[in-house]
């Protein structure tokens, strides 16, 4: 059976589309790196606390910080901030 014009230029459309579509998510994934930092947090972005990227310089250094603060001894705290042993023997 052969091909008609009508046939090949439908069967040519869709080969565009497929091919289009499947283009998308290599392009997609480039740009998502670099637009997700942009978004505003009442958008629905990053919040402002959030750690940095891997791979970044920013990470390293984020990542020094965590290891020297979990190096670091603990402070005592003040008896203030703690609650009286008897309230904790009243709950026990």
């Amino acid at each position: 059976m052969p091909l008609s014009p009508r046939h090949l230029a439908l069967l040519v459309a869709v080969t565009l589309m497929a091919c289009s579509v499947a283009a998308c998510g290599t392009i997609n994934e480039k740009l998502a790196a670099g637009l997700t930092d942009a978004i505003p947090q009442w958008a629905g972005g990053l919040p402002a606390d959030a750690p940095p990227r891997p791979g970044t310089a920013k990470y390293d250094e984020f990542m020094r910080e965590r290891e020297r603060k979990r190096l670091e001894p603990t402070v005592q705290r003040d008896d203030a901030g703690q609650s009286s042993p008897s309230a904790l023997d009243a709950v026990h």
